[in-house]
């Protein structure tokens, strides 16, 4: 029964990913420590390698639409990638499930969700105004940053937030990058975000297993229950309230965050 559980947690999971392109660590992670009672190191750890194959299909499908910008991939993953082995090696001397390593994930997750409820809410409700089409001979000014070292930057903080929480690829990344590239149309953005998060995630997830932080049954179960979960979301999508969902979302996260906070 409680593998159906775990099953059934990840059909859930992926099916609001589906209809709202809200990151499932975001979801997964506060489901697996609250209502499961997983540990977090390896909630994060096991969510890490989750979503890095959930994405994965979707980046393949964005790749051969050609809505992916791999120029910003590439710059944001700079500095994402160093970000995400040097915060693993630190979890490797401190230990994952150390007093400290623990209350640094719980407290750093906490914050990652307040974050990410304010992204979701920000992007319910000015998300519609983002350009939507671009003009061919405009695109290559629209893929210029404001400056070069901007999307290293958050590339650098993304990477750290992604591997203490398995948080931040998701809606603070596509927030982040309307505001650094303003004029380039949101399917896109939302494109170059899901592509940065597979590799961050899988060198973060698959660092994390390493050091013992994945249960790889639970993976496989939530595996289960999402891709059909997400399949089903996907074709949903224009005919659900699309705001309404988000709204309630970033209440559900901001409340799961304070709690995460508050222990």
């Amino acid at each position: 029964m409680h593998d159906f559980a775990f099953v059934f947690a990840g059909f859930a999971v992926g099916l609001v990913v589906g209809l709202t392109g809200v990151g499932g660590g975001s979801l997964m992670t506060p489901l697996l420590i609250f209502f499961f009672g997983v540990k977090p190191h390896l909630a994060i750890g096991t969510d890490l390698l989750f979503a890095a194959f959930t994405k994965l299909g979707g980046t393949v499908g964005l790749a051969r639409a050609r809505l992916v910008d791999w120029k910003i991939v590439g710059q944001t993953a700079a500095g994402s990638i160093p970000a995400s082995l040097a915060t693993l090696y630190v979890l490797h001397l401190v230990g994952p499930a150390s007093p400290a390593a623990q209350a640094a994930m719980t407290t750093t997750l906490g914050v990652a969700l307040l974050l990410t409820a304010s992204a979701t809410f920000y992007k319910a409700v000015y998300g519609k105004a983002a350009p939507r089409q671009i003009a061919p001979d405009a695109l290559a000014a629209a893929t210029q940053p404001r400056h070069w070292a901007l999307p290293v930057l958050f590339g650098a903080v993304i990477g750290v937030l992604v591997t203490l929480t398995s948080v931040g690829a998701g809606a603070i990344g596509v927030i982040v990058l309307m505001l650094l590239y303003p004029a380039l149309p949101l399917p896109r953005i939302v494109a170059a975000d899901i592509a940065h998060a597979v590799p961050l995630t899988l060198v973060a997830g698959f660092g994390h297993a390493s050091i013992g932080s994945v249960d790889w049954l639970l993976l496989a179960k939530l595996l289960a229950g999402s891709l059909p979960g997400i399949w089903l979301g996907s074709r949903l999508v224009n005919s659900t309230p699309d705001r309404w969902i988000r709204s309630l979302l970033s209440v559900l996260l901001a409340y799961a965050g304070a709690k995460l906070i508050a222990i």
